[in-house]
């Protein structure tokens, strides 16, 4: 017999969402991070590459994931087109604090099935790698792409990699490329023929990886977390802003800081509170 539907889990899966697809828009962000951090990132896996075993178990998931996921990312793009020009430090910031106040829960889940040398060798290997890659691509790289139906394609399957493969910051390319302030206006204005492209290649690249990754996480389950791990933390040390126009700009970073933490710290106690009712 399935269990009723539970509100709060959908309003926790919801917010959980919202902020996964505004990661997956953000400069520097990784919506697979936030996926792994939240929890979220092995069940999506499940449910695209085992959707006959995974969909019954975690159905419940799916209704307020989609609707946030869709929310966050078409919101973010209007709100990160508005604050591109001015300030994107403070909106980056409050990220680093959920990163933050989730690392706990991240590390506890990286050793569910033990911790090996391989385990500390895949850590560290992850982070490394991740940290120079992510540098090298927000420094130097500079290309002038011209915008049309390939690169839209090419940057929606971007998109979907950076939700499946935690670290990669589509953001960080695009904007390497000159694609990111005409892809991210485009979803502002919610310009359908540019929409349609996206869409289809954030399919494409989710279907043709994820089979891929959840065969690691299923038969290497603690080398991949601790990889997982890793990246988490170079990707997060990568897009840490490093200047700022004013004390006003730095106190409004430090209180979306806070406030991020305490998001992710609640958000650990509610998930907490849900597994005592399962």
């Amino acid at each position: 017999m399935q269990k009723r539907y539970d509100p709060m889990r959908f309003l926790r899966d919801l917010l959980c969402g919202i902020l996964v697809g505004g990661g997956a828009i953000l400069p520097g962000v990784s919506g697979g991070v936030l996926a792994v951090i939240f929890g979220i990132y092995r069940p999506f896996m499940e449910m695209l590459t085992f959707p006959r075993e995974a969909i019954p178990q975690y159905w419940r998931m799916i209704p307020g994931l989609g609707i946030g996921c869709v929310v966050g990312f078409l919101a973010f793009a209007k709100g990160i087109a508005l604050l591109f020009a001015t300030s994107a430090s403070v909106a980056v910031w409050l990220f680093i604090g959920l990163i933050c106040g989730t690392l706990p829960q991240l590390f506890r889940e990286a050793g569910k099935e033990g911790r090996t040398r391989g385990s500390w060798i895949s850590f560290g290997l992850c982070f490394i790698v991740v940290f120079a890659a992510l540098a090298f691509t927000g420094h130097g790289i500079s290309y002038q792409a011209t915008p049309g139906v390939a690169w839209y394609l090419f940057s929606g399957a971007l998109f979907g990699i950076g939700v499946i493969v935690p670290g990669m910051s589509s953001s960080a390319v695009l904007m390497a490329l000159g694609l990111y302030e005409p892809v991210l206006n485009a979803m502002a204005e919610l310009n359908v023929p540019v929409l349609i492209p996206i869409g289809v290649g954030v399919v494409l690249s989710v279907l043709l990886l994820a089979r891929t990754v959840s065969w690691f996480l299923r038969r290497h389950n603690s080398l991949a977390m601790h990889g997982i791990m890793g990246i988490v933390i170079a990707s997060t040390l990568v897009i840490l802003p490093l200047t700022y126009h004013s004390v006003w700009e730095i106190v409004l970073s430090v209180f979306c800081c806070v406030v991020g933490f305490l998001l992710a710290r609640l958000m650990d106690r509610l998930d907490a509170r849900l597994e005592r009712d399962a």
